[in-house]
């Protein structure tokens, strides 16, 4: 206590100017209407860059909580579309009404990606869901944009998954705009582009046609996009050679949605039944 004091007295005449130069402002600022106006605007001004400059570090401390919110938002839209398009297709057709369980078959499960590559010749990714969030091996992985490529393993907590940049990975395709089948291969090169394959040159194929899964897969829903014709060349058979730029931006891909077709069992049990029963018809 003697120290303060000491200090005190020691700088009394260097606090007393202190004291006097804050008196002289307050009064200088409280009386002058055009002075007082100045600071108050200068104050405000500054006062707002300061919170302006707090809500964003906020904000982008809380990036990750927004995205993991809009990643399971993304997952129960990407269920509704699935049942609504399902329900769409089949009533169009000779008003034929779908079964609910058919016309909702589809379920998916939210997952981050942990790691992924894109500059190999078959590519894989790593994601942070497994066997214990109900995952298996043969479910198909889409992003927010398109297709992604399918589960190969599981272990509890963890999956791999062959990406479509996989060399030996085809996913069966149309085209969107006539419903033109084909097949979707990657040709190990760039990790912004891939290949239809199998469209016939009769066919009509078109720039920016938008190249989706097609109605005969057991992984994906139907018109899930894959990506956008680029280009259209011809070979010297009867089929195209079509490149289109991927709907997935493999590159800055975080968050994926895995797809369950609750009843693929139940159709691959019938449709094996049906392969041995032609095997055993005698002609």
């Amino acid at each position: 206590m003697n120290q303060l004091f000491e200090f005190i007295s020691r700088q009394r005449a260097f606090i007393v100017f202190v004291l006097l130069e804050v008196l002289s402002l307050w009064l200088f600022y409280s009386y002058n209407n055009y002075q007082n106006a100045i600071l108050l605007n200068t104050t405000n001004t500054y006062v707002a860059k300061s919170l302006e400059v707090s809500n964003s570090i906020k904000e982008y401390s809380n990036l990750k909580n927004v995205n993991e919110e809009l990643a399971v938002e993304n997952n129960r839209l990407h269920e509704l579309v699935a049942r609504l398009q399902s329900e769409q297709i089949v009533k169009t057709n000779f008003n034929y009404k779908a079964d609910s369980a058919v016309a909702a078959r589809f379920k998916t499960v939210v997952a981050k990606v942990v790691t992924a590559t894109t500059s190999q010749f078959n590519n894989y990714i790593t994601i942070d869901k497994g066997s214990a969030e109900g995952l298996a091996p043969g479910m198909g992985v889409i992003s927010a944009t398109g297709v992604v490529g399918k589960i190969k393993s599981c272990s509890e907590h963890y999956s791999t998954v062959i990406s479509i940049l996989h060399s030996e990975y085809t996913v069966s395709a149309k085209i969107k705009r006539n419903n033109e089948i084909g097949s979707v291969k990657w040709n190990g090169k760039s990790a912004e582009i891939i290949q239809l394959q199998e469209v016939p040159r009769t066919k009509s194929v078109l720039k920016k046609d938008t190249i989706v899964t097609s109605d005969y897969n057991y992984v994906f829903p139907p018109n899930i996009v894959i990506g956008y014709v680029q280009r259209v060349g011809v070979r010297q058979d009867q089929f195209y050679d079509i490149q289109l730029a991927l709907a997935t931006n493999f590159h800055t891909l975080s968050y994926v949605y895995v797809i369950n077709n609750t009843l693929e069992k139940e159709q691959r049990k019938l449709e094996g039944n049906d392969e041995a029963t032609k095997k055993n018809d005698p002609k």
